[in-house]
């Protein structure tokens, strides 16, 4: 594996978790005063936190889509808030310093997902040309994991 790339610490991921509900449940309760965040569902999908627990990388999604771009600033300008209720709530030594970023796993799902479902790709993974696979758009249930 390559100097640098080594997958996170049990430590990382469960501090990261905890920061992930302090941080959410800060946003639900709705104490940022920021015209950017007023009255904006917000949904904190991750936090990604360095090996030293000082830095840490919010990742964050409009709840029912919508614009991101305003969200970041108004989360970068609540970002001093934001530090000190969670100082307020958590045990380290250092409060992690907070970077936003636009969570795009769910595009580039949608995106995976309309390429698997294209007629040349579903062509290319019939196992055989007499046997069709179902249409795209039916809803046979299968395709839902449950």
């Amino acid at each position: 594996m390559p100097r640098g790339h080594k997958p996170p610490s049990q430590r990382q991921l469960r501090v990261g978790e905890e920061l992930r509900h302090i941080i959410a449940s800060i946003i639900e309760r709705g104490d940022i005063r920021d015209p950017d965040l007023a009255g904006r569902a917000i949904t904190v999908t991750e936090v990604r936190i360095s090996p030293d627990l000082k830095n840490a990388t919010v990742f964050v999604v409009p709840l029912g889509g919508g614009e991101v771009a305003p969200l970041i600033k108004g989360l970068k300008r609540a970002r001093a808030f934001l530090r000190h209720e969670m100082a307020r709530q958590i045990d380290l030594r250092a409060v992690p310093d907070l970077f936003f970023e636009a969570d795009t796993s769910f595009d580039e799902a949608t995106r995976i997902e309309t390429l698997l479902r294209s007629p040349a790709v579903r062509r290319d993974l019939s196992p055989d040309a007499a046997e069709p696979l179902p249409p795209a758009d039916s809803d046979d249930g299968a395709d839902d994991g449950a």
